[in-house]
């Protein structure tokens, strides 16, 4: 095993280009009085007026993507991807939108996706014309992705961004399956979504303001897992180091970084209690490592409300320098995700064994246990890995040692007891652009898939 020296240069931009490129919190603010100004975003509402409703928006947040496209020289394609739906919240059928625009990396399959909806409702989720300004739920998320593209088009990723506005959560989180199954389609390797759904308040129902945190919720046993594999992750005592769980650590270490920045509050549930979200459709299709940025408190008489005094969700009652933190912590998460080869798909894990002698005068040889045997399959565009691991009552990796090149396949970690410590492993790119790690275990993380089933059709077109 041999350590490699690798330096981040190129996935970082210069502290003096940075410091130019934070999200814009009036930027923000101009965006989310721009999604009011369409009156209702409701997925019912009407798709062809050029002034009001869901179809003016979606053509705003098209065209917004187009001219950041234009000013990269092309670097952000624009398609909407499209599908009729019927569900109990449109029993008549309606016909869901997503925007998408696709910052094509050297990988055009391996792909992260930051996303909000934007639709919005009032009360009555059937009301498809009374306006539903939207500005929190989710005009907030809706405005990061456009301010996320803005800032990460300057630069050029291993990984394709697909940056998405996504319609009919509200009636059915219609948006995020369309986009998941788009995804089994084209045959992208997701390596992270990021759904930003309320993330532009700080006083809650009651008051209280909380300003200095966002939550991000992840799962933990994973909703597409078969039985064998929750099994071993069982026996292997895994379970808070599923894929989302290692995307929730990651984007808490990156907000660590951040100076005067939020702590994210890691919660190891898939989303608030009792509840869900657009990145749900893609825990399901098997696509595990998707989690949800929530605000640190609700205003409940913000969301979902007919307008009336002290009632509605309004821009008036968010706050833009908080969103512009939360932004900001996405941007860092995925320039260091789309810099960074895949993660190892697999991870196993073993005792090391060396010769101890014979045991006594006659005796047979005996072996010692001298460390860990930590053993994975190469990663296309891997200029080496991090072997990662911590003592076992911990929850946060503690240590690490890197191993290269490329073609490595395993690396002995001496001293590291498997009984009493958790390992994993990352993918490290030549500029030190690190991958999500991947817990080690008794066996493969997901056993071979059964054979998916054929998703209902998805029309696109681009723009």
């Amino acid at each position: 095993m041999r350590n490699v020296s690798l330096v981040v240069a190129a996935a970082m931009l210069p502290a003096a280009a940075l410091a130019q490129t934070l999200p814009d919190p009036g930027r923000l603010k101009a965006d989310v009085d721009k999604l009011v100004s369409f009156g209702t975003r409701h997925t019912m509402s009407d798709p062809i007026s050029k002034t009001r409703g869901i179809g003016a928006a979606r053509r705003w947040f098209a065209g917004e993507l187009a001219t950041i496209g234009k000013q990269c020289g092309g670097c952000i394609k624009v398609e909407q991807v499209e599908r009729v739906v019927r569900g109990e919240r449109a029993p008549n059928g309606v016909n869901i939108v997503d925007v998408l625009g696709i910052q094509r990396g050297t990988d055009p399959t391996r792909v992260v996706i930051v996303q909000g909806h934007i639709d919005s409702r009032v009360t009555d989720v059937m009301n498809a014309t009374a306006d539903a300004p939207g500005a929190n739920d989710d005009g907030s998320g809706t405005v990061l992705v456009l301010e996320a593209a803005r800032l990460l088009s300057k630069q050029k990723f291993a990984a394709t961004i697909v940056y998405a506005a996504l319609s009919g959560e509200e009636q059915g989180l219609f948006g995020g399956r369309l986009l998941a199954d788009t995804a089994k389609q084209r045959g992208w390797t997701v390596s992270a979504v990021l759904n930003n759904d309320i993330v532009g308040n700080t006083v809650g129902t009651d008051g209280t303001v909380v300003a200095d945190r966002v939550r991000v919720f992840s799962e933990g046993i994973e909703a597409a897992e078969p039985i064998e594999a929750q099994l071993a992750r069982r026996a292997s005592g895994g379970e808070d180091d599923s894929p989302s769980r290692a995307l929730a650590k990651t984007i808490r270490d990156v907000a660590r970084t951040m100076p005067g920045g939020l702590e994210v509050l890691a919660i190891g549930r898939p989303d608030r209690f009792g509840r869900g979200g657009d990145h749900s459709a893609f825990l399901e299709a098997g696509f595990p490592a998707a989690v949800r940025f929530s605000e640190g408190v609700e205003n409940f008489a913000a969301q979902h409300q007919d307008l009336r005094p002290g009632f509605g969700d309004t821009a008036d009652k968010m706050n833009f320098p908080y969103l512009a933190k939360v932004t900001a912590i996405n941007v860092a998460t995925i320039r260091r995700l789309a810099a960074a080869p895949a993660a190892p798909e697999t991870v196993t894990l073993a005792s090391a064994f060396a010769d101890a002698g014979p045991a006594a005068p006659g005796g047979s040889f005996g072996q010692a246990v001298i460390g860990t045997k930590v053993s994975w399959k190469p990663v296309a565009g891997a200029a080496g890995y991090r072997v990662h691991w911590r003592r076992a009552d911990k929850s946060d990796w503690t240590d690490h040692v890197d191993v290269g090149g490329s073609g490595t396949a395993n690396a002995i970690v001496k001293g590291v007891i498997v009984d009493d410590y958790f390992l994993g492993v990352s993918s490290l790119a030549a500029n030190g652009a690190e991958s999500l790690t991947t817990f080690g275990g008794l066996a493969p993380r997901r056993s071979p898939p059964a054979k998916p089933a054929t998703p209902p059709a998805v029309s696109s077109s681009g723009q």
